[in-house]
């Protein structure tokens, strides 16, 4: 299991802060508990993804210290789905239209079609790079500390 001195999340979302999805995914995490959420275009998610992938894709990305796996794509929106507790048939239709929703973004934002959709274990390269990660996200509900 990776560690870190003082994490505040377990967990972040890389989401791109533009896109009405994928905001939308964010303002959903805050009902999970210890994942933070940081825009894409953030330099420590830009760091993150090259360690992580070998490039950048342009993909909604939750990362699971603690689980050390990596979700990209339509698996990142089904996890999501289900961490959040969305019903099953918002699970389904968020999982169906998951590429509908994301070629029309990469349409608008001039970005190529991403070939990450599946469940990935954390990169050693990336794992170095979590607490940074974590350290720049937010937006959602901490991790408990022990005191």
């Amino acid at each position: 299991m990776v560690e870190s001195a003082d994490p505040t999340y377990h967990g972040v979302l890389i989401y791109d802060g533009e896109c009405p999805f994928c905001s939308a995914a964010s303002t959903a995490l805050r009902h999970v508990r210890g994942v933070g959420a940081i825009p894409w275009s953030d330099e420590s998610a830009q760091a993150f993804l090259e360690d992580q992938f070998e490039a950048v894709p342009f993909a909604l990305v939750l990362v699971d210290r603690e689980e050390e796996r990596v979700y990209a794509g339509r698996a990142a929106a089904s996890e999501l789905c289900d961490r959040a507790g969305m019903p099953v048939l918002v699970q389904d239709i968020v999982g169906e239209n998951y590429e509908s929703i994301a070629d029309a973004i990469r349409t608008a934002a001039g970005g190529d079609r991403d070939p990450y959709h599946d469940t990935y274990p954390l990169a050693p390269a990336a794992a170095d790079r979590f607490p940074a990660l974590a350290a720049a996200a937010d937006g959602t509900t901490l991790v408990a500390r022990d005191r």
